[in-house]
């Protein structure tokens, strides 16, 4: 039963001031500065419901993980089966749900990257895959773009264009960055010492900058030469959003190793995982425990994750997606034109949309105006002076439209 609205908002403040004492009062302060001071009470569909029964088109998604919607209801339906059929299962042993699964994937999953090692995060996958590049080659060094953004572990986060992360001291050594989208700098950079080239080859968080095919061609071809592997990091761009089932389809470019993220059971269980060539699994071959996770390749999350592939593969979102993208940055673009001195840019591509405010106070601004009329979103973690768009894959055109004439009433009011 839903609390009544008085006694709702009572809780929510208890909550918050709870937060304030045992948590971080300026995390707080960020909640109310972008209009996320609100409390989660279910999601369903393309929607958020919060403790007082107000309902919002949910344009953060977790950041991009529920592809399929918010509790989906045919993943929600296999996963309570799930439940009554197994549990974690022990993570250095098989399971057929792991093999099942892994199978899956390797289909699902275009080009030569046929083999998985589960993971749970994001960073944690980058870690796994930081590991396999120097094990297979023998090298130290990284390099890697600036404006990535990769998680929160070592080696993703040493990676990762992260303000204050010099808080923490020392971080993962051997690490070169070089500007986006710089052959010359890219170049010089990969050396006889260079065990992979790392990138998101669309930066979500950083006003999705993107990766043009020539340029992933250039950096396949000197990987290639000096033996580094390449390494695609497309958690937020995987699983159709950007309009393919993934973007390096859209380049013609395969990495060596690709990172995707909790998309893959559309977020109703917390599962990650890299995908890599058999080549590169001789690696494992001599050395079959460089990367271990307790959780990793859950039994009960390899068969929420069976059904939410069997809905990708039934529903192919990405169709959607670049439809639906489409129209979101022909009208989106229009309102841009027409507001300029607030509205600077908008970039993206399929369902990942990126508006690029004049400062930062104004993409807050964006966000709290947004919740006012009916929308969420939140600001990009490199660049603070844009605002992402990343809703449900599963939009339909009147839910897509209200989202449009959300932006374009916020925009307005700024």
């Amino acid at each position: 039963m839903k609390k009544s609205k008085p006694k709702a908002q009572e809780h929510a403040n208890d909550l918050f001031a709870q937060a304030r004492q045992v948590f971080s009062g300026s995390y707080v302060d960020m909640l109310q500065a972008t209009g996320h001071d609100i409390i989660e009470q279910e999601g369903s569909g393309s929607f958020l419901i919060d403790a007082e029964g107000r309902k919002y088109l949910d344009c953060c998604t977790s950041a991009g993980t529920y592809n399929l919607g918010r509790r989906n209801d045919i993943i929600a339906e296999r996963f309570m089966k799930a439940i009554y059929e197994t549990d974690q299962g022990n993570f250095v042993m098989p399971s057929d749900y792991k093999a099942l699964l892994a199978r899956r994937i390797a289909a699902f999953v275009p080009g030569r990257l046929d083999c998985v090692l589960f993971g749970v995060t994001r960073g944690e996958s980058m870690e796994a895959a930081c590991k396999l590049a120097r094990g297979f080659t023998g090298r130290p060094g990284f390099v890697t773009v600036d404006g990535g953004c990769y998680g929160e572990s070592g080696f993703a986060l040493s990676l990762s264009d992260r303000q204050g992360k010099e808080q923490f001291g020392g971080l993962i050594p051997g690490v070169t960055t070089v500007p986006f989208g710089d052959v010359e700098a890219a170049r010089k950079a990969i050396t006889p010492n260079t065990a992979a080239f790392i990138l998101e080859p669309v930066q979500a968080e950083n006003h999705c900058r993107t990766a043009d095919a020539a340029y992933c061609r250039q950096l396949r071809a000197l990987c290639d030469a000096a033996g580094a592997k390449l390494i695609f990091d497309e958690t937020q761009s995987g699983f159709g959003r950007t309009g393919a089932r993934f973007f390096f389809e859209a380049s013609g470019v395969e990495p060596d190793i690709l990172i995707f993220g909790e998309a893959v059971t559309s977020g109703m269980f917390p599962m990650t995982a890299m995908v890599f060539t058999p080549e590169l699994k001789h690696f494992f071959d001599i050395h079959p425990l460089i990367h271990l996770c307790t959780f990793g390749g859950h039994d009960l999350g390899c068969l929420v994750a069976m059904a939410a592939l069997d809905e990708y593969d039934r529903l192919e979102p990405w169709k959607n997606a670049a439809e639906q993208g489409d129209t979101f940055f022909k009208e989106l673009s229009d309102c841009a034109g027409r507001h300029a001195e607030t509205l600077v840019s908008v970039a993206g591509r399929g369902l990942l949309i990126s508006l690029k405010f004049a400062s930062e106070g104004l993409a807050r601004a964006f966000c709290t105006g947004a919740r006012s009329n009916g929308i969420l979103v939140d600001t990009g973690k490199v660049d603070r002076t844009t605002v992402l768009l990343r809703p449900s894959l599963l939009i339909t055109h009147e839910e897509a439209a209200g989202i449009v004439e959300a932006v374009k009433k916020t925009v307005k009011r700024l």
